[in-house]
Parts: C-alpha cells; sequence; structure tokens
C-alpha cells in the first residue's frame, strides 16, 4: 500500500523564504558607494552595482533590490557574492568592476603603439624618403615595418591606434610636389 498525501485545491503552499546572507560594509565603504551613486560621471553599470551593494548592507532583500533597480535577482545575487568574496582590502571600484574577458591576448605594446602614433606626428620627410606632405595609414605601416617597430600591422590597426589616441592621419597620400605630377 503506497502512501499517498492528499492537498485540497483551496489551500496555498507557502514555499521557504530564501534569504540572502547579509552584506556588511565599514562606513568608509558606505560614504565611497554613495559617492559613486551620487556622482554624475560615475558609468552607469558601476552606480548600479553600487546602489545595488548599499541596499543589500541596509537589508533588502535580493528580489526587492532587483525589483528597484530593474535586474535579474540573478544579478543581484551575483555582485552580492562577488561583493562578499572579494577582500575586504580590495577597493571597492574594484570589487564592483567587470572581470577581465577571456581573449587573445594583445597584438601590440603600448610602447609599439606609442611608436606608431608619435612616428604620425612627424613630419614624413624628415625621416623618411618619401615626397610627402601628409601620412597615409599605408605609408606609416611601410615607415613603421622599416624602423622595425613592428614585423608586420595592417593599416586598419593604425587607424584604429589614431582614433583612440586621437591623433588623425590623412585619408589618401598628399604629394609635396604637386608640379611633379603634373
Amino acid at each position: 500500500m503506497t502512501n499517498h498525501v492528499f492537498i485540497p485545491r483551496f489551500v496555498e503552499l507557502v514555499m521557504p523564504r530564501l534569504s540572502a546572507d547579509p552584506i556588511l560594509i565599514t562606513a568608509a565603504d558606505e560614504q565611497l558607494l554613495t559617492r559613486l551613486v551620487r556622482a554624475h560621471t560615475t558609468p552607469r553599470k558601476l552606480a548600479e552595482r553600487a546602489r545595488l551593494i548599499l541596499l543589500a548592507a541596509a537589508g533588502t532583500g535580493v528580489r526587492e533590490s532587483a525589483r528597484q533597480l530593474g535586474v535579474w535577482p540573478k544579478t543581484v545575487r551575483h555582485w552580492r557574492d562577488r561583493w562578499r568574496t572579494a577582500a575586504t582590502s580590495t577597493p571597492a571600484t574594484e570589487r564592483l568592476s567587470d572581470a577581465p574577458r577571456p581573449g587573445a591576448p594583445a597584438t601590440f605594446t603600448p610602447e609599439q603603439i606609442c611608436a606608431i602614433v608619435a612616428l604620425a606626428c612627424e613630419q614624413p620627410s624628415e625621416q623618411s624618403a618619401l615626397p610627402l606632405s601628409h601620412w597615409s595609414r599605408t605609408e606609416l605601416v611601410r615607415s613603421a615595418i622599416d624602423r622595425g617597430i613592428v614585423d608586420r600591422i595592417s593599416p586598419s590597426s593604425v587607424g584604429r591606434f589614431f582614433k583612440r589616441s586621437g591623433v588623425a592621419a590623412a585619408p589618401r597620400a598628399r604629394l609635396a610636389d604637386a608640379q611633379d605630377r603634373s
């Protein structure tokens, strides 16, 4: 004979409440997190995470925090765990920053990038025997390889360096001596 449990339809089952572990923050952390939340220059995600930790420290539950911030409860749990497991000596902004993304290592070192940008700041005729008044990306690539700055590089990569650094190269190579063209 098997035991059957009869549950009437009108009885409401109460699920056990899952409460999150409490978050404890120091007064200095609270002050810093409050400043991050209020500052207009703080990136949006960092301010959201700081507010999440402040809510957790105030005793707000996971679902209520998620509702107030407009995020998933899983996101709240993730950042609460991340805060709790990080070393207390770690700065608050570092605790709330994204983890490094996996991927290929950088192809060019910062020194190589700086050397290419510095090359673009030179006059083309100073160090090279090129009859140019402005650098083009392809001429910069040739000169960077000739000078031994890099083994190989594409004009697109050079363009990305300029975009990040604010340096602009001429869209096309311009000849310094226009008389040779005619």
